[in-house]
């Protein structure tokens, strides 16, 4: 535990750490509140279904523009006005008639815009704050901890909404969005890394070499080298499809466990295989933490694709399990690689992006994030409702396959250009 020793020891970094993680508790959670509130209104899973991709929709959109602003300093005001006015937002669907249903999907559209920047912000910070193997346990440790979100938001989410009603577990979400927001705006002030982003003496891998981008920004005139968009440099176009490509595998088999769950109308299956799923992922991240040396970026994509094919032979049709718990060692270590793998993306993103635009970076991975959530519903339960739950998991492990291909590609365009320097603590 040598690293997390470290790395805590680091100033500001744990409260920030935390706060970002009570700033976005509400996300995993939310899903759950909006489907059992429209429902509620409607009798509609697809109009649920409509209202709550609005949410993912809205983040989406915004990601790489509320980078830029993050980017250019006030960081802190940002995270506060994103943070009233999306619980505004949740405050009036909570709040809305039932005969108004229709505009539900609307409002979740632009509450959404609103969403917290704080996992991008938090994650261009880390580079600022942490070098060499301090660096890449945070990230760990990051992904890592959010997968605590993805059990505890979802528990708390459903228990309010059995014993008090899918309105009060908006409420609940609101206020908890809110003082995330507040707290988080308050340990970014106290670390005093509000201002601009700094301009480091590294450049963004950009299709040739680092020199060659520096020249080319000469030759150009001042910043126009950084004038170009983010996705079109190779490296960090390559991260971004890598994670929408990893999303729609990961989010296609949690689509996979509720739906096997169903099958055996058994919905108390899904929280004991999403949570073996998640403890896998837990220990993998928290051991990947403490490793020293750098991140292989390729070896742990793969592994990620192997462990989820390893669950495919126990999948009906293909096999027909007493329980489905039988298949839990299996799902446990189809996790271990899963935080592991999304720390070296991180990690290579902060690396590989210019540091005074991080932030928007981070922005464009929420993105690509949210393109895959919003891709990988219909994709994997078409599957299903087609080829039964094996059929869905395979386009799942056909996703990540293709993203570890791309991992190829973006390790051998950076051992082209050479190793990016180590940056200056600041």
């Amino acid at each position: 535990m040598s690293s997390y020793r470290r790395l805590f020891a680091v100033p500001h970094v744990l409260s920030l750490l935390v706060w970002s993680l009570v700033a976005r508790f509400y996300m995993p959670g939310l899903m759950i509140a909006v489907t059992f509130l429209v429902v509620e209104w409607t009798g509609s899973y697809t109009y649920a279904g409509v209202v709550a991709g609005a949410f993912t929709l809205g983040m989406a959109l915004v990601g790489p523009l509320r980078g830029r602003m993050a980017d250019r300093g006030g960081s802190d005001r940002l995270v506060l006005v994103c943070g009233a006015v999306f619980t505004a937002g949740l405050v009036v669907l909570a709040l809305f008639p039932a005969s108004l249903w229709w505009l539900a999907g609307p409002l979740a559209l632009g509450t959404g815009l609103f969403g917290s920047p704080a996992n991008q912000i938090v994650r261009a910070l880390w580079p600022r704050l942490t070098r060499g193997p301090e660096r890449q346990a945070i990230y760990a440790a990051e992904a890592t901890t959010q997968e605590l979100l993805f059990v505890f938001s979802p528990i708390l989410t459903a228990g309010v909404v059995a014993y008090w009603g899918a309105r009060w577990s908006l409420l609940l979400l609101a206020v908890l969005a809110l003082a995330g927001s507040v707290g988080f705006a308050l340990a970014l002030r106290r670390a005093g890394v509000t201002g601009p982003a700094p301009v480091e003496a590294v450049h963004v891998e950009s299709g040739t070499a680092s020199g060659e981008a520096s020249r080319a920004g000469a030759a150009d005139g001042p910043g126009a080298g950084r004038r170009r968009s983010l996705v079109l440099h190779p490296v960090l176009g390559l991260l971004f499809a890598m994670c929408l490509l990893m999303i729609v595998g990961i989010i296609g088999t949690d689509l996979m466990i509720v739906a096997w769950a169903n099958e055996l109308d058994a919905p108390e299956y899904v929280m004991v295989l999403a949570s073996v799923w998640a403890l896998g992922s837990l220990v993998g991240g928290m051991v990947s933490g403490a490793l020293q040396g750098p991140p292989h970026l390729v070896r742990r994509c793969f592994a990620t694709t192997l462990g989820l094919a390893l669950v495919l032979p126990f999948l009906p049709p293909i096999t027909h399990l007493p329980t489905p718990l039988l298949a839990s060692p299996v799902l446990f270590l189809a996790g271990l690689a899963v935080a592991p793998t999304l720390a070296a993306v991180m990690g290579r993103i902060g690396d590989s992006a210019p540091s005074d635009r991080r932030a928007e970076a981070f922005g464009w991975l929420a993105t690509a994030m949210g393109v895959g959530g919003a891709v990988a519903g219909p994709l994997a339960g078409g599957l299903i409702d087609g080829f039964g739950i094996a059929g869905g998991t395979v386009a799942t492990v056909g996703a990540l396959l293709m993203a570890s291909v791309l991992s190829l590609f973006a390790v051998r365009h950076r051992a082209a250009t050479g190793p990016v320097p180590e940056q200056a603590v600041s």
